[in-house]
């Protein structure tokens, strides 16, 4: 049995929806009160037993190598002024075990084109592929639930969740008639369709656990929708050869690619936060009872 320990983060991306806060400053740093949105996903791929990380970057990347790498000026202040509270954050944003990859996307050819890039780093293995601009709340982690899934079943797994048909132009819409397992089973998948020829409502949101051989259907993928190479179509051409499975997730998905998703994100996170949950929630309170900021 393979087990999944490589897990893609595809964050070449320009971020233009939050144009200027992206200009010079990658859009996975996003922080979600005082965690960037890629450290939200590694955390969740960590959690999953994934202990090889790669990372598809682009230009201005940089500042997402920074902040997994190790900041020897900011421990050696923190621990002179005896902030050891800060000190364990700094040290801990990785477990040891776990080591980071980085890959250039020398072009911004879809998200097809980025997993692709990642091959040499994957090998023939199995691997999962985790877009941050997806958080997904979950007690048990996303990811994890998928790993669970496709190591009962060896099979390719999608995540999914239903989604307003007014919606899926935005998505890649699945069909799964089948059951395998216990589990749907894709017959179809197509890349954004209009919603009176969408197939279904069941989207793919972000998560994914995929055999070695979606990379021989990526090295042939022609481009698609929007003129890019699609991993939709990749997994489309991977289902005649082998099973791929939909797992309908439990979690809340925040579309952290949005802005209204974001700021969704952003309350709910900081509404329960150790540090400040009670006093942001009080200021909510008063603000919705006042319809006035504090």
């Amino acid at each position: 049995m393979q087990k999944v320990t490589k897990a893609v983060f595809p964050v070449a991306g320009l971020g233009t929806r939050f144009l200027p806060a992206t200009k010079a400053s990658p859009k996975e740093m996003l922080n979600v009160v005082d965690k960037p949105l890629i450290q939200y996903a590694v955390e969740e791929a960590v959690a999953a037993g994934i202990t090889d990380l790669i990372f598809v970057t682009g230009r201005n990347k940089r500042a997402i190598e920074d902040h997994f790498d190790k900041a020897y000026e900011l421990e050696t202040e923190l621990e002179a002024k005896g902030k050891k509270a800060l000190l364990d954050v700094v040290r801990n944003i990785l477990p040891r075990n776990v080591s980071c990859a980085y890959i250039r996307q020398p072009e911004a050819l879809g998200l097809g084109h980025a997993v692709a890039c990642a091959r040499p780093l994957v090998g023939d293995e199995p691997f999962a592929v985790i877009l941050a601009d997806d958080l997904i709340d979950a007690e048990v982690p996303v990811m994890r639930q998928m790993v669970d899934v496709y190591d009962s079943t060896q099979s390719s797994v999608i995540g999914v969740q239903e989604v307003p048909r007014s919606e899926t132009g935005s998505y890649g819409i699945v069909v799964a008639d089948g059951n395998s397992e216990g589990y749907p089973k894709l017959t179809g998948i197509v890349e954004k369709p209009k919603p009176e020829e969408a197939p279904s409502t069941l989207a793919v949101v972000g998560r994914y656990i995929l055999s070695p051989r979606i990379f021989r259907h990526l090295a042939k993928a022609a481009p698609g929708k929007g003129g890019e190479i699609q991993l939709t179509d990749a997994i489309a051409a991977l289902l005649e050869e082998e099973r791929v499975l939909a797992l309908p997730f439990t979690g809340t998905r925040y579309d952290c690619g949005s802005k209204l998703g974001y700021l969704q994100a952003t309350l709910a996170y900081a509404a329960r936060h150790a540090e400040i949950g009670a006093d942001f929630r009080a200021y909510l309170q008063q603000f919705c009872e006042t319809g006035k900021l504090p």
